[in-house]
Order: C-alpha cells, then sequence, then structure tokens
C-alpha cells in the first residue's frame, strides 16, 4: 500500500512526483460560460435540471429558507458553527491593513489607501457533499475586509434545498445573497452576471474540476483566489509521537480524493514501520477505505530521513497545503519552515483543527504552489490605491531629475509636463526641447 522509502538512496525527482488522474474538460467548460453568457437565467435553469437534478422555480434561496434551516439543525452543532465563526473572526481581524500617508515638510505628500472589493462571489461545493466550514472560511474575512456584498452559489440537490448547515453558516458569517448553482454556470454566472445573478469582482472558494477550470477560463475578466489542486499533507514526526496519530493524521487527507497526497517523512526506521501497520489497521475501519487505500497506493509515501533537519528541508521542497510538525519540540523548529500553507504544531494539533474550529483559514495554495502564494486571508478582499501630491515648490526642485530621466527613456512628452508648468513662454514647438 505505502512504500518506506529511504531518502539518500531515492532518486530525488521521482520522489517528489505525484501521480494525478486529470481529465481536459476546458471544451465543455468553455461551452457551459458561452451558454450561460447567451441566455442568462434561461441557462442556468436548464444546467442545474441537467447536472443537479433539481427543477426549481427561483435561483435565490429566500429568507424563509434560511430561518427553516437554521430551526432543523440540532442546537448542539448550531452552536459548534457560531464557536468556529468566532474563532475565525478573531484570526482574521488581526490581518486588517491600514493605508498610510507619508507628509514631508518640502511639499510632497504620498500615500496608500486599502480599499475592499464592492461584490464577491463564494463558490461552495454542495450536492452529496456539503462544507459549512468552506462558508465560514470564505466568507468571514470578506466581510472584515468591508466587502460592500457577498455572493454564495452552492448546487442545490435534486429537491431543490440546500443542505442546512450551510444556510445557517452562511447566515453566521454575514453572506448577503445565496443562490443555488453549482458548477461552471455558476462561476460563469458570478463572472459575467444574468438577470437574477450580481456581476462580481472577484470569485473564492473550492470545487471540482469543472469549477477549477472556469475559474481559470473567467480569470482575465474576474478576479479569483486560486485554482486549487488535490489535497495534501506532510507530516514530519520523531519517534516520540504516537503512530496511531500520524497514520490517522495521513488517511485525513488520503480519504479527500483519489489524486490527494499524504507524506510521513521521520528519522526513524521503526517508527516508519510502525505507523504502516497501522495504516492498515486502521485503513480497514473507514467509510472511505477504496478511496484512502487508492489515494495512499498513488501518491502515499513514508520517508525515512538521516534527521529531522534533513526531513524539515525536504518538507520545504515539497511545499505541502498541510504540514504537520509532530516532533517533540515543534516551535523550535517552526522557524525553518518556509514553504507552507498552513502548520499544525504538536502531537495534538491534527490538521482537523485548522479544517474546521481554530480560526487559521482552511483555504490553502496546494501543489506546491506555497512556494510563492499565501492561505486565504482579509487582503484577498481589499485593493491598494496610492496617490501622491508635489507643491509647484516640491516640484521645481525635482524637475531636472525627472526630466533628465524621461529624455533617457526617449518619452519626450514625459519631459514636457513637467517642463510646461514652469514655462513663462508660450508653447511652441521650438520650446520643446
Amino acid at each position: 500500500m505505502v512504500e518506506i522509502i529511504k531518502y539518500r538512496d531515492t532518486n530525488k525527482e521521482e520522489l517528489l512526483e505525484r501521480s494525478i488522474s486529470y481529465v481536459d474538460v476546458s471544451a465543455d467548460v468553455a461551452a457551459i460560460i458561452d451558454e450561460v453568457k447567451r441566455d442568462g437565467d434561461a441557462a442556468l435553469f436548464r444546467l442545474c435540471r441537467l447536472y443537479d437534478k433539481a427543477d426549481l422555480s427561483s435561483l435565490e434561496v429566500t429568507g424563509e429558507e434560511i430561518d427553516a434551516a437554521i430551526n432543523s439543525i440540532s442546537p448542539e452543532l448550531l452552536a459548534v458553527i457560531r464557536e468556529a465563526a468566532e474563532n475565525i473572526r478573531n484570526f482574521h481581524e488581526k490581518q486588517r491593513r491600514q493605508g498610510f500617508i507619508i507628509a514631508e515638510n518640502n511639499g510632497i505628500v504620498t500615500g496608500q489607501r486599502i480599499i475592499p472589493l464592492e461584490r464577491v462571489g463564494l463558490y461552495v461545493p454542495g450536492g452529496t457533499a456539503a462544507y459549512p466550514s468552506t462558508v465560514l472560511m470564505d466568507a468571514i474575512p470578506a466581510k472584515i475586509a468591508g466587502v460592500g456584498e457577498l455572493i454564495m452559489t452552492t448546487p442545490p440537490r435534486p429537491d431543490g434545498t440546500i443542505t442546512p448547515a450551510v444556510l445557517a453558516a452562511a447566515k453566521i458569517a454575514g453572506v448577503d445573497r445565496i443562490f443555488k448553482i453549482g458548477g461552471a454556470q455558476a462561476v460563469a454566472a458570478l463572472a459575467y452576471g444574468t438577470e437574477s445573478v450580481p456581476r462580481v469582482d472577484k470569485i473564492v472558494g473550492p470545487g471540482n474540476a469543472y469549477v477549477a477550470e472556469a475559474k481559470r477560463q473567467v480569470s482575465a475578466f474576474t478576479s479569483i483566489d486560486m485554482i486549487a489542486g488535490p489535497s495534501e499533507i506532510v507530516i514530519v514526526a520523531d519517534n516520540s509521537c504516537n503512530p496511531a496519530f500520524a497514520a490517522a493524521d495521513l488517511l485525513s487527507q488520503a480519504e479527500h480524493d483519489k489524486n490527494a497526497a499524504a507524506i510521513l517523512i521521520t528519522d526513524s526506521e521503526e517508527f516508519a514501520i510502525s505507523v504502516k501497520t497501522e495504516l492498515e489497521r486502521q485503513l480497514a475501519l473507514l467509510p472511505r477505505a477504496d478511496i484512502a487505500r487508492e489515494s495512499l497506493r498513488a501518491n502515499g509515501r513514508i520517508i525515512i530521513t538521516k534527521d529531522i533537519c534533513e526531513a524539515v528541508d525536504l518538507a520545504n521542497v515539497i511545499a505541502p497545503e498541510h504540514l504537520e510538525l509532530c516532533v517533540a519540540s515543534p516551535f523550535d523548529w517552526l522557524p525553518k519552515v518556509k514553504n507552507a500553507g498552513s502548520v499544525f504544531l504538536g502531537m495534538y494539533c491534527p490538521e482537523a483543527v485548522g479544517d474546521y474550529f481554530a480560526g487559521a483559514n482552511h483555504t490553502l495554495p496546494t501543489c506546491g504552489t506555497a512556494r510563492f502564494s499565501s492561505p486565504l486571508s482579509v487582503d484577498d478582499f481589499v485593493k491598494k490605491s496610492q496617490y501622491t501630491y508635489y507643491s509647484r515648490e516640491a516640484l521645481l526642485s525635482s524637475a531636472d531629475k525627472i526630466t533628465l530621466f524621461a529624455e533617457a527613456e526617449g518619452l519626450t512628452a514625459h519631459a514636457e509636463s513637467v517642463r510646461v508648468r514652469f514655462r513663462k513662454d508660450d508653447i511652441t514647438p521650438e520650446t520643446i526641447k
């Protein structure tokens, strides 16, 4: 099922390869986007009947439906959603950014403004699976950023309803409007607008291959957060870790998707063997065992390094979505982590803590993109605008430097836009240098 590999004896390129079964859906997605652009709401109703098997009379979720959903879920679950929302809100409040102003005494003022996006679209997967946690993780930072209107789309069930916990999470997170639309058609509706669905400035949220491809295709027209690939986890562990913990955490990723990756890196061969044994034992107990087994077969790894320092170095090369440091002194190793979407420290912080409850965001860079990108945050829902003011005296003091620079680039009109402000005579071709 999972091979135990000694890092020093292995081709490093082969070690880092992932097996991902990929079906090219670009043509299908392009056709869906064109249909929505052409036919608007009519296309959305038609595609909903085709893909979701739901015959809707209205696309938008009503206030009555939201209230009924909240009343239908258990008080215990509702309380947990509220508490998770508060944790997420507290974490992301710290990410608020302020503009700045630099006002010199020489008549120069420069600065930067932080401006929230006016309207954002949030895609939430639905159908056979529902993710209220995604609603909280994506909506709360947007509202903290000050987004004017947050529009959510999610696929309906065949009876035309939305999973109650998803609607409850949307209400708690402050989502403004909710539409029963899934797949590439939802992305198209958000990007271009229809009679019912307003056009947005940015689309965030995970989805299947059709959703990811639709986001890619509309990204030249509407901003997106990221194009997420299959989920992944790397666990760096020493022999102070309980093998059952490590195995359970590997399986928590493997059960996501057959393309998911679950990798253990350890400096102990004895520990590696124990984890492999635990994987076999625990796998047999999982309802999603077939998915997890295929994931482990295709992309599972147990890698033995000479020490934990080498293990962390290898984790940095992989740049995983989730990194667990299941070692005796995790905070000592945290500064050495350079590439990871989210880091989980110690023996009692499984990745599920971050998925649902702790407060740090679970929308993370995948497929090695943690080398250069970051988790979803309040920053994703704002834009920056800068400004500059020069008094007459300030411009005069810098005029020669600016015109010299402009003429070095061959842009005479740029230089002249400075000179004209100090020329007393009328401008003629002869006065332009």
